[in-house]
């Protein structure tokens, strides 16, 4: 606590970012002084100081719907704290995940958007005149196939030295793959969570 800058905007707070640790999701904004730090350290529940209430608040004090606290990282600054929790509930004081309205799912960017294509494809598959819903069509084993057929393509391409071909590869085996698990009934996070529990 020594390096925190409390006394930077001389009010005694620095602002706490408060961070999923599972999703990485942010989830609020809050501000602590001194004493709601050492709260929140030796509670494991994060504490704010209220500028409105004038006083320390536990965040689920009320509801029950607690941030406990997993880590604690200073900005390069020393003076904002970015806070790892898992939350309790909601988080917002309106029932929402966040105070952003945001959902507190699992976000793989660019990879979700393309689970929601595909589930898109996958739903629509008897009207959709694309690749992804006419694998779909023609089912498990042709699906299960295409796998396995970018699998051995990629091994191929990664024993030779040709960076383009074994990233296009690379590609068309995590695509398939993605369909793959779609006609399975699952998604990405199902094999996080996975790995997550080898973990």
């Amino acid at each position: 606590m020594e390096n925190i800058d409390f006394d930077k905007n001389n009010d005694g707070l620095v602002p706490a970012i408060i961070q999923d640790y599972n999703t990485k999701n942010v989830l609020m904004l809050g501000y602590m002084d001194q004493e709601a730090y050492r709260r929140t350290i030796d509670t494991k529940k994060v504490t704010f100081f209220s500028r409105t209430k004038r006083r320390l608040w536990t965040k689920g004090e009320e509801s029950g719907n607690f941030l406990n606290l997993v880590d604690i990282k200073l900005d390069c600054d020393n003076d904002t704290l970015l806070v790892y929790v898992n939350p309790v509930g909601p988080v917002c004081h309106k029932g929402t995940d966040s105070c952003w309205g945001e959902s507190n799912e699992l976000k793989l960017g660019f990879l979700s958007d393309l689970e929601a294509i595909i589930s898109d494809r996958h739903t629509n598959k008897e009207n959709e005149k694309s690749y992804v819903a006419s694998l779909f069509r023609s089912g498990i084993n042709k699906v299960a196939q295409k796998v396995g057929e970018e699998a051995v393509e990629t091994v191929i391409e990664a024993l030779d030295s040709n960076d383009e071909l074994f990233l296009n590869e690379s590609a068309d085996l995590l695509f398939h793959y993605l369909i793959l698990l779609q006609a399975k009934g699952y998604t990405l996070k199902d094999i996080i969570a996975v790995l997550k529990g080898r973990h």
